[in-house]
C-alpha cells in the first residue's frame, strides 16, 4: 500500500471549521467528476430518497438552504451552540 498523498495527521490537526471546509471540497470534487450511475444506491437508499422527496413534495418537510445548514454548522462548531 502507498503512503497516503497528503500529511493526514497535519488535516486532523486543523481547526474544525477548515476540516470541514475540506470535507465540502472534496464532497463536491466528488458529485462533480462521479456520473451518478457510477455511485451505489442500495434499494432502502432508494426507499428513503423517494420518501424524502415525497415529504417535500406534500409540504410535511421543508428544504433549507445549504448556505444556512452550512452556517448553522460553523457557527456551532466555532462559537458554541
Amino acid at each position: 500500500m502507498n503512503p497516503p498523498a497528503v500529511d493526514l495527521e497535519a488535516l486532523r490537526r486543523l481547526p474544525v471549521a477548515e476540516r470541514l471546509l475540506l470535507v465540502e471540497d472534496l464532497w463536491d470534487s466528488i458529485a462533480t467528476d462521479t456520473p451518478a450511475a457510477d455511485i451505489p444506491m442500495t434499494p432502502e437508499l432508494i426507499a428513503e430518497l423517494d420518501r424524502r422527496v415525497e415529504d417535500l413534495k406534500s409540504g410535511r418537510e421543508r428544504a433549507i438552504p445549504w448556505e444556512e445548514v452550512r452556517e448553522s454548522i460553523l457557527k456551532d462548531k466555532l462559537h458554541g451552540p
